[in-house]
């Protein structure tokens, strides 16, 4: 059976996106994705969130798995997408395809004016959500407002042409799929909920621009029309005149990024330094300061970095540890390093790897051993089980938030963060293997295939 539709409901066009650009601006058709073999299907918060609602609705977690190993191998075709439904042929084992539909309920006029008045109000979210990202306060604020963006527990409503009742291996492979689709681009979610990319934008303009014009003041008594209007044009808000880039003259361009950072002082003079002080480590402190800082301007120049959360400050003994990993000490600092960590000088390597895979929150999986509660072990658990096929699974023993292999050679560990991170034992320690995955079959294949 042919992957794909008839040429009058996608057309024969191809915008270099993989949307076909003769379809309807309400409806977007992507091209069949490659084989997701060794990765999560979600890496964004709101892809996990659409794969959430499947995993909560459907009743048979097998046919979950099946549907999983399906869109694992790219048995997924093209996926259209339009307010309310998305539709694709999925192949069978035995190459027989299905036409999939999964539904999800249409956002009404009433609940979209809310959503367009709320983001007219804050600029934020606007710029990131043209940045393809949809951060958590976005939801947040539009859940106040009464709309909810993602969906819940049985919203997402299958129908599929094996006439199955509920989510089945077809219709779970499609979810899987859109999941990939959403990490890279929100507009699809908000598409399904009723309102394309170019509309949406087109909305918010319009609305932009009313705010824009109500809020010029009128002229006074004693000042004429004419400088009261060039007055108004100076006297519009900072975050609409951020939000109106289609109508408002654009921003001046940020300064241009060093090509490197700056050099460090020399400070081999011949004054001795003061008792206490090591010119070869302040050295050290600058270069590692100056690196910093170029890395922090590059990061703040890049697009969408006003959305992004301040990170925690470090603490002396994680600092220490990253010094260690990034600034090539010499080994006598080294050891200067490993005291200030809090660690011996035979424990710090683990740490300096561990923080090179994934920084304090990987450090914090090594140095932490505790007890997830209730719902975050049994997710945990559900996590590990859906792994892997019954006959291929790893027999593992658990002890708090850590799973050891049988052989006492391979861990998995739980992290705070829902993310698993593998280890090794090296030497009779466990040393970290690779970096934190959502999924544990990765972390997994990350640990045991790590060179010890």
């Amino acid at each position: 059976m042919s992957e794909g539709y008839e040429p009058d409901a996608y057309g024969d066009g191809d915008d270099g996106y993989g949307q076909d650009s003769t379809v309807p601006a309400q409806e977007r058709t992507f091209a069949a994705l490659p084989p997701a073999q060794g990765r999560g299907f979600a890496e964004s918060w709101w892809g996990r969130a659409w794969l959430k609602a499947l995993e909560d609705t459907a009743l048979d977690g097998q046919q979950l798995k099946k549907g999983r190993r399906f869109a694992r191998e790219g048995r997924v075709g093209a996926v259209s997408v339009r307010p309310g439904r998305i539709t694709a042929m999925v192949r069978d084992r035995d190459e027989s395809g299905y036409r999939s539909d999964v539904l999800l309920q249409e956002l009404t006029e009433e609940e979209w004016d809310r959503f367009l008045d709320m983001a007219v109000d804050r600029a934020g979210h606007i710029a990131a959500l043209l940045d393809r990202e949809m951060p958590p306060h976005l939801v947040e604020d539009a859940a106040a407002a009464g709309v909810d963006l993602l969906p819940g527990i049985g919203d997402l409503d299958p129908e599929c042409a094996c006439e199955a009742w509920d989510h089945c291996p077809h219709t779970a492979a499609l979810c899987y799929q859109v999941a990939r689709l959403l990490d890279q681009d929100p507009f699809v979610l908000l598409l399904m909920r009723g309102r394309g990319e170019r509309q949406l934008l087109d909305e918010l303009q319009v609305r932009i621009a009313a705010r824009a014009a109500g809020h010029a003041p009128s002229a006074t008594l004693d000042e004429p029309a004419e400088e009261a209007g060039d007055r108004a044009v100076r006297g519009i808000p900072a975050t609409e005149a951020y939000a109106a880039a289609g109508i408002l003259p654009p921003l001046p361009p940020p300064p241009a990024l060093p090509e490197g950072p700056g050099a460090a002082p020399c400070l081999d003079t011949e004054t001795d330094p003061e008792p206490g002080v090591d010119p070869t480590a302040l050295e050290m402190l600058a270069t590692d300061g100056a690196v910093r800082a170029h890395r922090m301007l590059a990061e703040a120049l890049a697009p969408g970095h006003g959305q992004q959360p301040v990170p925690a400050a470090l603490t002396p003994g994680q600092d220490a540890v990253r010094l260690a990993a990034e600034a090539r000490p010499e080994p006598w600092i080294v050891n200067r390093l490993a005291t200030g960590s809090g660690r011996q000088r035979a424990g710090l390597p683990a740490a300096v790897r561990a923080w090179q895979y994934g920084g304090a929150a990987s450090l914090a999986v090594l140095d932490e051993e505790w007890t997830p509660d209730t719902a975050a072990l049994a997710r945990a658990r559900t996590r590990l089980a859906g792994a892997w096929e019954e006959d291929e699974a790893p027999r593992l023993r658990a002890e708090r938030n850590r799973w050891t292999s049988a052989d006492g050679t391979v861990q998995l560990r739980y992290g705070r963060d829902a993310r698993w991170y593998p280890y090794r034992k090296e030497s009779g320690r466990w040393t970290p293997a690779g970096p934190a995955d959502e999924d544990p079959a990765a972390a997994w294949a990350d640990a045991a295939s790590a060179d010890g």
